[in-house]
Formats: C-alpha cells, structure tokens, sequence
C-alpha cells in the first residue's frame, strides 16, 4: 500500500528544509525567471521503479505549476534509456527540485531493485520475503513501500504492531518460556491482543518456543540444517506457528533456506543495504 499523503509530505518537507531549498542561490542567480522547460526522468540501469509519487509531492511542494507526467507505475521492470517521467514547467522549480526528486526515486527503486532480485532467487518456493526495521530514520514507510514494489511483504511496522522478543529481551526476561508468559501477562493486564513472535538461535530455543504456542518463531542464523529440522518439528506437532528465517541471507543462500520449508525469510538488507538506481533528469528548453 503506498504511504499515506501525510506520511510522504513529512518526509519531502524534511529533504526540502534539509536541501534549503526556498532559498537555491545558484538557480536564482544563474537561470532566466521567465524560461520554461521540459525535463525527463531517466533510468540508466535495468531495475524496477518506485517513488514517482513522491518526485510529484516535491514539485507539488516547491511549485504547484510543475506538472509530472509518469510514463511508467511503480513497480514496473525498466530498462537503461527507458523514459520514467516528463516534467514541465518553470527551469527554476525542476532544478531546485531536482536533487530531492531524484534523492527519493533513486532510493526507493534501489530497493524495488533488490528485492525483485530476492524475489526472483528464491524461485518457485512457496515463501514470502519479508522486510524489517532496518530502514532509514523517517523514511520508514517509503522503504516498506518499495519493498512491496519489488514483489516483497511488509512485516513488522513499528514497536506496537506485534510482540518480538529478540535476544535481549530474552536474556533479561529469563529465557523464552519466562519472556513469553511476562509478555502474556502484561497483554491480559492491559487488555491487548497481539501475535506474538520469538527470536531464537538455537533448537533448544525453537523448542521451548513451539510449546508456548506462540504465533511466529524467528529462526535467526541457524544452520540450514537446523531449521530444516525446526520444520519437520513444527509439522510434526501439528502447530500453526509460522517459521521466518533470517540472518545473514544473501542471493546465493537464499534458494537453499526457502528450500527447508520456511514460511518466510527475512532480509535486512532490503531496506538497510540498497544500492541506487541511477536515474537522470534532463532538460530541454521549450
């Protein structure tokens, strides 16, 4: 789902204050007040788009005559020379915007990017690709969206949106069986419902996990082997507790766990690693 216009406007508004935008001496000073021009966006590597609604937020910011016409929609396979946008309208407004414009469309396709790539290796295994929370500070909802772009799933938003005990909150709350029935607890206290996940290392833990019932089990750097055997365990038992591997997961491994089983792997690199899509923006005078 793309982020809500509230959600992109605080994030534009930020780049723009950030870039000074309001106050762009070299354009001012260099480029004519009455020219009017047509850019293009650009892509100059194969890779999938994201982000053209926010290039539109930045131009709707800096000036409302600036109109962005997509030739593509996010999500969309692109290749090098492949127009993405037009852009028409006064010189001063495309160039101070320009920077911020592309800063947004080249993050966000970059990890469309990948996680297409992630997509594509884990083949024909049925498995979903999740993200996580290693995303940019304030830039969390626009990196989750270009996951789904990629053909990823959105996983856990924030700190209240589900339980995951990962290993501090395990070493401080005495183990799993002692986390959960704390985290248990406290819902019944305060009167919440949410799933419950557990971030484990170990078969010991993946075991003492499975008798709590609990709703996921992050199986996090374990050995194939052992998370092969975690879902043979799981089926065995009848539960409906769902697996997520995760850990150092790269193109090369990734076929190989969704091979195991797994309900789902999980990838940081996603949204903490991405590299840029190149993408140009030039100009032409009318």
């Amino acid at each position: 789902m793309q982020p809500a216009t509230a959600t992109i406007l605080t994030a534009v508004r930020a780049a723009l204050a950030e870039d000074h935008a309001a106050d762009d001496v070299t354009t001012r000073w260099s480029v004519p007040a009455a020219l009017h021009v047509e850019a293009t966006m650009i892509a100059k590597q194969p890779g999938r788009v994201c982000g053209l609604s926010v290039v539109q937020s930045v131009y709707d910011e800096i000036d409302p005559t600036v109109v962005v016409r997509p030739a593509v929609a996010d999500g969309d396979a692109v290749v090098p020379g492949q127009p993405l946008a037009s852009i028409s309208g006064p010189a001063r407004s495309i160039i101070t915007g320009e920077r911020v414009a592309l800063n947004f469309a080249q993050r966000m396709s970059g990890v469309a990017t990948l996680t297409s790539a992630f997509v594509a290796a884990i083949g024909g295994h049925d498995v979903r690709l999740l993200d996580t929370r290693k995303t940019a500070p304030g830039l969390r909802a626009l990196d989750k969206y270009a996951v789904t772009c990629g053909g990823g799933t959105n996983h856990r938003l924030d700190l209240a949106t589900m339980v995951l005990l990962k290993e501090n909150h395990l070493a401080a709350a005495g183990g799993v069986r002692s986390a959960v029935r704390r985290v248990r607890d406290g819902m019944a206290r305060e009167g919440q419902e949410l799933a419950i996940e557990v971030e484990v290392t170990t078969l010991a833990e993946a075991r003492d996990a499975l008798d709590c019932q609990v709703e996921w089990i992050l199986l996090d750097n374990m050995p194939t082997e052992d998370v092969a055997l975690t879902v043979k365990e799981r089926d065995a038992s009848g539960s409906t507790c769902r697996l997520e591997a995760s850990g150092t997961i790269t193109l090369n491994t990734i076929a190989d766990i969704a091979a195991t089983g797994v309900d789902a792997l999980s990838v940081g690199a996603l949204t903490h690693s991405p590299t840029a899509l190149d993408i140009s923006l030039l100009l032409r005078s009318w």
